[in-house]
């Protein structure tokens, strides 16, 4: 296992035909991830909004190149092809107008392809500089997991295998990238850091939903003012909460919620009466139905 692992960095012969092909294959695919329904909010949809599947696919082009000539073409190449593919595989079928509107903004990301290619290919000399080289990669790959382990906290255990994904590649690239013992070592280490303080700072500030749900309303027979209680039967989905809301001229139930989930949401006026509703959290919205009153 750990001899065929290697051999994707730098023991395959990526002809150009080869290249074309896998760029074909990627850019459908991800195309497809995109519009499932099954896959969205998923780490399978995530090739299709960030990098680090991407990152996988420019070191393997580059460290599969015979010069940083032909690291920069088959990069340029690949994502030419690829990332055009992901929006029209999507208008093809849903007869949208993707490409048009967001293939645009992608272009200058294929065009660094070309500079980031030849340069990437120096990590090829085992030396020092080529660890200079990949530790920006590193770090914006730490980036990339701080932000899927703070939706996998929230949302378990949605985007918990992209988390995984970006932890092992961290490690992968140093020992995979490098023969000299102590550059391997040095870019083990960094990755280690790396995942460290990104965990820990996607622990010390959690990803929250911050949403109003009630509006208080004569019309539609939600009236209440900052004399009631109101507070979640399962306090681990975050907290509730009553304020006047100037805009609005109204008082209203806010939420700063840290997980997803259901529970019971709890009113309670001056006298004890209590008004209960259903809410379902999810990521960037949520389902509230009145359920009854005691």
């Amino acid at each position: 296992m750990k001899e065929k692992i290697k051999k994707l960095f730098g023991g395959i012969d990526l002809n150009w035909k080869k290249l074309i092909i896998f760029a074909i294959v990627a850019g459908v695919y991800t195309g497809i991830m995109a519009m499932l329904p099954i896959a969205k909010n998923t780490s399978f949809a995530d090739i299709a909004i960030s990098f680090e599947v991407w990152i996988l696919f420019g070191i393997l082009i580059i460290m599969n190149s015979k010069s940083a000539k032909d690291s920069a073409l088959k990069c340029f190449v690949f994502f030419l092809i690829s990332q055009p593919l992901v929006y029209l595989t999507q208008d093809i079928i849903n007869h949208s107008k993707l490409f048009l509107t967001y293939y645009r903004f992608w272009i200058i990301w294929t065009i660094c392809t070309i500079p980031m290619g030849f340069i990437g290919y120096f990590m090829k000399k085992d030396r020092w500089w080529g660890l200079a080289i990949l530790t920006p990669i590193l770090i914006f790959l730490g980036i990339h997991y701080s932000g899927f382990l703070g939706e996998t906290l929230y949302y378990f255990p949605y985007h918990l295998l992209s988390a995984l994904f970006c932890i092992v590649t961290l490690l992968l690239y140093p020992i995979c990238i490098f023969n000299d013992k102590k550059v391997k070592i040095t870019g083990i280490i960094i990755s280690l850091l790396i995942i460290i303080t990104m965990t820990f700072i996607t622990f010390a500030n959690n990803t929250t939903y911050n949403t109003t749900l009630l509006v208080s309303d004569s019309e539609t027979g939600k009236i209440f003012d900052d004399t009631y209680k109101v507070y979640l039967e399962d306090d681990k989905l975050g907290r509730v909460y009553i304020e006047y809301n100037e805009s609005l001229e109204a008082y209203t139930v806010n939420a700063e919620f840290k997980r997803a989930g259901i529970t019971n949401l709890v009113m309670e006026d001056s006298n004890g009466n209590k008004t209960i509703y259903e809410i379902d959290v999810k990521r960037n919205t949520y389902n509230i139905t009145k359920t009854n009153e005691e």
